[in-house]
């Protein structure tokens, strides 16, 4: 997966890819292909966030 400052590039790869937005984060998914998978956003309240963990 890869995160990038912009989604607009992601989104035309291949006409079966989808912008979805979770949890504030927007994520751009692609299930015929997935190496077109991408993220944009902060990782703030995700499993991704170093924050809170002990």
């Amino acid at each position: 997966m890869k995160v990038l400052s912009s989604l607009a590039s992601a989104k035309k790869r291949h006409s079966d890819c989808q912008v979805v937005k979770r949890k504030g984060t927007l994520y751009v998914i692609c299930k015929t292909n997935p190496r077109f998978k991408a993220r944009q956003g902060a990782t703030r309240g995700t499993r991704l966030s170093k924050k809170g963990v002990k």
